[in-house]
């Protein structure tokens, strides 16, 4: 079975891409998923405090007048070092470019345009075959307006797209009051993928110590309908290539994002609740799904379910919005009468 495809402008050996996570925090993380099988692996987010802070030690070094910059630095660690900081980012990737014979993409998660974008030209200058820009920004403040979150998103890409000659995706989160809009947005100011969707933090409430819990649970196969139904809403609409990512837990759900229109399909709670090597599993599986549905290739089976591009995708979902309500009534009718 022909597994091969490409996701913007990279020959990948399969769609399956390990996405950023603790696994690829070393270079023996992601010499593991890339034995497993991976097409591709995002290295974890690099944040943009991180680079802010790293940029704010030099300067306080060099205006302090150090005689040995380079020397001082050693004693000025990135950061604690459960949070490797901006220099030793860049030696690992660096180190696992060179050790797998997979693209190795760089993360940069961050809020707003800067200084901090230079990075992305030291990230391709250490190997990152591409870039992803996991914008991650919900606008505490009341006051600022749909307009401005979307106008930060397109700033950031532009300013990045600016710095670096390879590939640069965004993965971008679903709250926008129209995600089509943004995603055309993204798609006119350059994007070469868009990721879909990046997911939150959505912090509970302890009611017996009466303290806020900051949490991010792994994603489960529910969480793909929404993801899925933008990627099949935007195939064949916008240049860029499509990212699924989120809700990914067996063979079933690599095989949806693709009928639905996805280039590649990304993955990390998957691979963190059974291991690396959990990656095979998922490929084996798709492998047997396109060979029983008569798919000799990705790109047979890409798009199948998309929405159709002469389509009004409004009218489309409404009439799909209607019929599952018409059907979950006549069910609920059905059981009643029983």
């Amino acid at each position: 079975m022909d597994l091969t495809t490409d996701y913007m402008g990279l020959a990948l050996r399969n769609p399956l891409i390990a996405s950023a996570s603790p696994l690829s925090w070393t270079v023996e993380g992601v010499q593991r998923v890339a034995d497993a099988g991976v097409g591709a692996v995002v290295l974890y987010s690099l944040f943009e405090e991180q680079v802010r802070r790293d940029a704010a030690e030099n300067a306080r070094l060099i205006e302090a007048g150090s005689e040995s910059f380079a020397e001082s630095l050693s004693y000025f660690p990135d950061v604690a070092e459960d949070e490797p900081g901006p220099r030793h980012y860049l030696s690992v990737l660096e180190r696992a470019v060179a050790a797998v014979e997979i693209p190795v993409l760089g993360s940069l998660n961050g809020v707003t345009p800067g200084g901090w974008v230079d990075f992305a030209r030291q990230m391709q200058d250490a190997g990152a075959a591409a870039i992803e820009l996991n914008i991650y920004y919900l606008p505490g403040d009341t006051r600022i307006s749909g307009r401005e979150v979307e106008d930060r998103h397109v700033e950031v890409l532009r300013s990045v797209k600016e710095a670096v000659s390879v590939p640069v995706a965004v993965k971008l989160g679903p709250h926008f009051s129209s995600t089509g809009a943004m995603a055309m947005r993204l798609d006119e100011a350059g994007a070469d993928a868009l990721v879909l969707f990046n997911r939150f933090l959505q912090p509970d409430i302890d009611p017996e110590t009466l303290s806020v819990v900051p949490q991010i649970g792994l994603s489960h196969p529910s969480e793909a309908r929404l993801p899925r139904t933008w990627i099949a809403l935007l195939y064949g609409r916008v240049r860029a290539d499509l990212a699924a990512t989120t809700g990914v837990e067996g063979p079933d759900d690599v095989g949806k994002y693709l009928l639905a229109g996805a280039d590649v399909v990304m993955t990390a709670s998957a691979l963190l609740r059974h291991g690396p090597e959990y990656a095979a599993v998922l490929l084996d599986g798709l492998s047997d799904w396109m060979g029983r549905k008569g798919f000799e290739n990705v790109a047979a089976a890409r798009g199948k379910l998309a929405v159709p591009a002469e389509a009004d995708g409004a009218d489309y979902e409404r009439a799909g919005y209607v019929g599952a309500l018409r059907a979950a009534n006549m069910s609920d009718y059905a059981s009643w009468k029983a």
